[in-house]
């Protein structure tokens, strides 16, 4: 069911004028005593609904955090954003003092229900709006210690506050959300107030207890590659306990259209996510499911005017070389090529969650005609000498392409507008980016649950299902989602390598060969030519050696099943493990904030070359001098965006 914000009446809002007193340049809160409103004016279900409105992202924070920061450095957005290593001090400035207020909110209801019990003065589901404050309260944290890293326990509830490591961070997050979970009864109804709950809950508790424990699985395993006796520990008894299992559990929240807390986190019409070069890794290939077969029962692809078979490609089919105008400096298979069509094989839902170009059948899919009128389909490559004649012409129609960012030097002045421009690469789907109260934003999905239980198997813990029956769970799930269920069997049979050397099947674990021959047309004088294309060296996974175990099976399909909504939590993965394959930037020129990485080396990887948290916004380092080198220094390096969490490979 959708869910609107509900607003406090002004005059309640009065009351907590003298009360909340919020300064978030110095991690600063003057105490907050309810009492002096009187405790019996003041429910715990308002700040909470506050607090969750809140971190929905209202379009400009969700601009900076969702998509410049997450999504840039989680390459779920292609934007050079965080993923060259650019953070930007305003943009670190407005997500603080955004997430601060949430975490006052949050900390308040904490508060509030903690006097309402001890005068009280309660209701009979009290003591459960506590526990699913400190469920949520726990989120906040977890997505503000994941991006800055040190973070405060105490703060935001009256205290001048000191400041935790990481660890010290999660060992608190974790036993939260233990003693939470374990604290809610089931059996209480509070249908009264279920609208105050902004996720599709409505305060069903036992989905909020499934919630506090699926979160506390995330959490746990996050510490696997640096604290292992703690995530297994901890992840064995909350995997024991009630967990998000099936989709109907997801916790999600409905966005909206507008501009306010519930609208779209991806809803600005500039930003039309375009797919990733990551994302595309990931999913040529992989299923063994042919575009032919993905269309086949689709009468709209296959009329008169039309036919979507004449532009799919053969599957040894490469595209036409530019070499003089695409980027060679990256390890991202195929950089330097233009396909001029389908790509012959593709996970199904690649289709689903991206709009080709120019989609012949429409259906209402293209957002472009909102900004140019008209889809625009030809695009120019200039020619190299300085002349500014055209090359070459191409028709972006029915292609499908998508080219990494970083600095691509003169060849980006070459294009005039080919990789640039939204309407020559597949698009998020315009369910996603225009918000009308249909799509919800998610949280947390059964198929994660899934994918952790079989990471955790892997890893020989203690849990409830084998690795192999927990991952092909977590595929159906989100085929289920994305409505293409009728491909699964076949999906989960295949042994068809993607272009990073990884399969579907959980028992085909032959490491594919260094290299594939493929053919191509060289741009410049027509002539084909054959390539051998090597499978990319992931040397932050096991030396680059594997690329078909079941780890890297299992992030796979995690990271596709996690698109477009859990960027922070694939960057999160990425950093832990250095899974799924990440190309490196583009080094055409050196990038001034990834110094390690150079043309050189571009064909290894490094954590080196991948932002591992934002910085500290200016205004805590120059209003609390103190607060800030406590912070620094239990980070344990200096204040910069490559410096590691203390989870994350080094």
């Amino acid at each position: 069911m959708k869910k609107s914000r509900i607003k406090l009446e002004r005059a309640i809002g009065l009351l907590f004028v003298s009360l909340i007193v919020f300064s978030c340049s110095d991690f600063e809160e003057i105490n907050i005593d309810p009492k002096a409103a009187g405790v019996e004016q003041i429910q715990v279900e308002y700040f909470i609904n506050a607090s969750m409105n809140g971190a929905q992202l209202n379009p400009h924070v969700a601009e900076r955090a969702f998509e410049l920061y997450w999504g840039s450095a989680g390459r779920m957005s292609k934007s050079s954003g965080l993923m060259t290593g650019n953070d930007n001090d305003s943009w670190s400035t407005d997500y603080f003092n955004a997430a601060a207020r949430w975490q006052t909110d949050i900390n308040t209801a904490i508060l509030v229900a903690e006097q309402k019990i001890e005068s009280g003065q309660i209701k009979e589901y009290t003591n459960n709006l506590m526990q699913v404050a400190r469920i949520w309260r726990v989120y906040l944290m977890s997505e503000m210690t994941d991006t800055f890293g040190p973070i405060t326990i105490d703060g935001f509830k009256g205290v001048n506050p000191s400041f935790s490591s990481v660890k010290d961070v999660y060992y608190f997050l974790l036993e939260e959300l233990k003693d939470a979970t374990s604290k809610i009864d089931e059996s209480i109804d509070a249908t009264i107030i279920s609208n105050f709950d902004p996720s599709t809950y409505g305060y069903d508790f036992n989905k909020w207890k499934k919630y506090g424990n699926s979160l506390r699985m995330r959490l746990a395993m996050r510490l696997s590659e640096v604290d292992e006796a703690k995530a297994k520990q901890e992840f064995e008894e909350a995997v024991n306990g009630e967990i998000i299992a099936s989709n109907e559990d997801n916790f999600k929240v409905f966005e909206n259209e507008g501009w306010n807390d519930l609208s779209g986190v991806m809803s600005r019409p500039w930003w039309f996510h375009q797919i990733t070069p990551t994302l595309n890794n990931l999913m040529i290939g992989l299923g063994g499911i042919t575009t032919e077969e993905q269309f086949a029962g689709k009468p709209e692809y296959h009329t008169g005017a039309f036919e979507i078979n004449n532009s799919i490609k053969d599957e040894d089919y490469l595209g036409i070389r530019y070499t003089d105008h695409l980027p060679t400096k990256t390890n991202s298979p195929a950089s330097e090529y233009w396909l001029d069509g389908l790509v012959n094989k593709i996970d199904p839902r690649a289709y689903k969650a991206y709009t080709i170009p120019n989609d012949p059948a429409d259906n209402g899919r293209i957002f472009l005609k909102t900004l140019t009128g008209s889809p625009l389909q030809f695009h120019d490559l200039l020619k190299t000498d300085g002349s500014g004649d055209i090359l070459e012409t191409l028709d972006t129609s029915v292609t499908w392409n998508s080219f990494p960012d970083g600095d691509w030097g003169t060849k980006g002045n070459f294009n005039a507008n080919l990789v640039w421009h939204p309407g020559a690469l597949p698009c998020l789907d315009k369910k996603f980016r225009i918000t009308d109260g249909s799509v919800a934003r998610i949280f947390f999905a059964a198929w994660e649950s899934h994918f952790l239980i079989a990471e955790a198997a892997v890893r020989g813990w203690n849990v409830p299902m084998s690795g192999k029956a927990a991952y092909e769970e977590g595929i159906a799930q989100n085929f289920d989602y994305w409505a293409t269920t009728e491909n699964l069997g076949t999906y989960l049979a295949s042994d068809n390598y993607n272009r990073l050397g990884t399969s579907v099947s959980w028992d085909h674990t032959i490491e594919p060969p260094a290299s594939y021959t493929m053919n191509y047309v060289d741009g410049y004088d027509n002539t084909m030519g054959t390539v051998n294309i090597k499978y990319p060296e992931n040397t932050i996974y096991e030396g680059g050696a594997v690329k078909n175990d079941l780890l890297t099976k299992i992030i796979t399909q995690k990271y596709i099943a996690q698109t477009p909504w859990l960027p922070l939590e694939a960057w999160s993965d990425h950093r832990r493990l250095g899974l799924p394959f990440f190309e490196n930037p583009v080094v055409e020129q050196s990038l001034p904030n990834t110094p390690d990485l150079n043309d050189g080396n571009f064909q290894t990887n490094s954590p080196r070359f991948f932002p591992q948290r934002i910085r500290y916004y200016s205004g805590f380092s120059a209003n609390n001098p103190s607060n800030y080198s406590d912070a620094v220094n239990l980070l344990e390096g200096p204040d910069e965006v490559l410096t590691p969490l203390w989870w994350a490979k080094k």
